[in-house]
């Protein structure tokens, strides 16, 4: 039977690297490939090419190491070098002498042995959509200052790597720092505590990532960032059910997941899908939320439900899972979302409705 890539990560994570560490420690595996037939292929991506030059002694101790795990028939390993940038990692230059290591941001999954708590965290809720466009990210920013306002300790975490917003609507550009290039502090905007990949990138450069280091940057921002003391840590999901979604289930104990959707139903054709990965990974519901739940008019003060009426309400019934608030529709989100000042922050009936929602689930005991 051919092994395990978390039996080979374990072998390779023997084997030391000059200046310290290992091969895993030092993130230095790429391309990892286990073939059914027992063939094992991988790379050894050293940060610079002077390293490279010495890590010959290395790459063969890591090749019969490899060698001699049960069921593996031929190993290949290259050796290789790039600079931070090369590598599709979010990394900072070297630090001049004297001041704070940088954070590198951008990491292959580290082994673990089943879901952990966060050291400090009282309760982890993930909020997610089946599909893009519902505004879940609008929910999780503004949540996220209700509760905060509620006087829960609150962080977030924007778990959407490849479409970062948070930053925006937080209205922070702030990036957090590391006093040992490992742990860092995440930000803090509107008395949340924040991580998201758009505070350590170019807004301008797309973050073109495979799903392995999506996951390992997600498993960074959990059990790598000073959180201190949390009520409770929101994570903004990416729209559907993916790695993201599977990674989070095996990396973190959740307290349970809130789903957002419209009434239309080709959106909850895919909150479905949410709702049922979410039972499949053994991850409760808590609830479900509708947004955009209908339009008021300013002058005349007519309601219009532009996507349809009642059926997020008809999906909670039918799923026996509370429907926990229905937020309108309203150009002033955009507006405040757009200008990093959540919603929920003024006054009006969205604000008003972003309250009730938090005051909802603290009173149910769900954050």
């Amino acid at each position: 039977m051919a092994p395990t890539r978390e039996q080979i990560l374990e072998t390779l994570a023997q084997v030391a690297v000059p200046g310290g560490g290992d091969l895993v420690s030092r993130d230095m595996i790429r391309a990892l490939m286990v073939a059914t037939d027992g063939k094992v292929s991988f790379l050894i991506e050293a940060p610079s090419a002077d390293l490279a030059g010495k890590l010959e002694p290395v790459r063969q101790a890591a090749e019969a190491a490899v060698t001699a795990i049960d069921g593996v028939a031929k190993v290949t390993v290259i050796l290789t070098a790039h600079d931070a940038a090369a590598k599709g990692g979010a990394a900072s230059k070297p630090a001049p002498t004297g001041e704070p290591p940088q954070l590198k941001i951008g990491q292959h999954p580290q082994p673990q042995d089943g879901p952990k708590e966060i050291v400090g965290v009282k309760r982890v809720v993930a909020i997610a959509s089946g599909k893009g466009g519902v505004g879940k990210s609008t929910v999780t920013s503004n949540l996220a200052v209700a509760l905060a306002a509620q006087g829960l300790k609150v962080g977030l975490i924007d778990a959407d790597v490849l479409g970062p917003s948070q930053q925006l609507m937080m209205g922070t550009k702030d990036r957090p720092k590391s006093d040992d290039g490992k742990i860092m502090d995440p930000v803090v905007a509107h008395g949340v505590k924040l991580v998201s990949i758009g505070l350590f990138v170019d807004p301008d450069q797309a973050v073109v990532w495979r799903g392995p280091l999506i996951t390992g940057t997600i498993q960074q921002f959990l059990f790598s960032v000073n959180w201190g003391e949390l009520d409770v840590l929101l994570i903004d999901l990416p729209p559907g059910t993916g790695d993201v979604q599977i990674t989070l289930s095996q990396k973190v104990k959740m307290t349970g997941a809130l789903v957002v959707s419209t009434p239309q139903d080709v959106a909850l054709i895919d909150a479905h899908k949410a709702i049922d990965m979410f039972q499949k990974v053994r991850v409760p519901v808590l609830g479900l939320i509708e947004n955009m739940a209908m339009y008021v008019c300013p002058n005349c003060g007519n309601e219009d439900h532009v996507f349809g009426e009642g059926g997020v309400q008809a999906e909670a019934d039918r799923m026996k899972l509370p429907l926990l608030a229905a937020i309108p529709l309203a150009r002033e989100v955009r507006v405040a979302g757009d200008a990093g000042l959540p919603i929920a922050l003024g006054e009006g009936p969205v604000a008003e409705a972003y309250r009730a929602l938090a005051r909802n689930l603290v009173e149910r005991g769900l954050v």
